[in-house]
């Protein structure tokens, strides 16, 4: 029986007198790949923010396998395995590919952990295996967007957060990134997606 990771219960957010959230309820269960799709400025990005705490609701609560989130710290969520593949990447451009995905795995202690989740983001982005000792600020936008998925990856989510990771990206390309969060929903991860091109997310959410 599939049981509920993600409770949000009548959330409210404003940016001053503006309101980006209003009475939002959302329930995510184990091992789904939903989609919350809309144009720029609807309040996807600001809904996975204040989901980890980058932001701080005005009103309602937030569960994650049953425990009250939304007065943790980010650093607490995330260590619940809440993890955030931000819009725009932010990677470490100075790094290389294996150092940034090592990055990702900071907080985990089992070496073997780290090699199976290590082995994971290699099959399911070979490019990454290819240019792993390659600086990441010169690997193209999309595999930049495989570095930025990977390295969330490594963090071993329970849910995994990714704010538009479409965004910019040549058709082509754009395909191969949902053929790979497609891959990742199928090893049994739980992805609460954000995305403006709805026909291509509604594809496999």
């Amino acid at each position: 029986m599939l049981r509920n990771l993600l409770e949000i219960s009548k959330i409210y957010h404003y940016y001053e007198k503006a309101r980006a959230l209003e009475e939002i309820n959302l329930t995510i269960e184990e091992g789904s790949l939903d989609a919350v799709i809309g144009p720029n400025g609807a309040g996807k990005t600001t809904l996975l923010r204040v989901i980890t705490k980058l932001e701080e609701p005005d009103r309602g609560k937030i569960f994650f396998m049953g425990e009250r989130i939304d007065e943790l710290e980010p650093y607490q969520i995330a260590a619940k395995g809440v993890i955030h593949c931000p819009e725009r990447r932010r990677l470490f451009y100075d790094m290389n590919v294996l150092e940034n995905l090592e990055m990702g795995a900071y907080k985990l202690k089992d070496k073997d952990k780290k090699e199976e989740l290590l082995d994971l983001v290699f099959e399911i982005f070979p490019r990454l295996e290819e240019r792993q000792k390659q600086r990441s600020g010169t690997l193209s936008g999309g595999e930049q967007q495989m570095l930025a998925i990977g390295r969330s990856l490594m963090g071993d989510p329970k849910l995994l957060l990714m704010d538009e990771p479409s965004l910019g990206l040549a058709p082509k390309v754009k395909g191969k990134i949902f053929e790979a969060i497609q891959q990742i929903r199928n090893e049994g991860k739980t992805i609460l997606l954000v995305e403006q091109d709805a026909t291509v997310t509604m594809e496999i959410a």
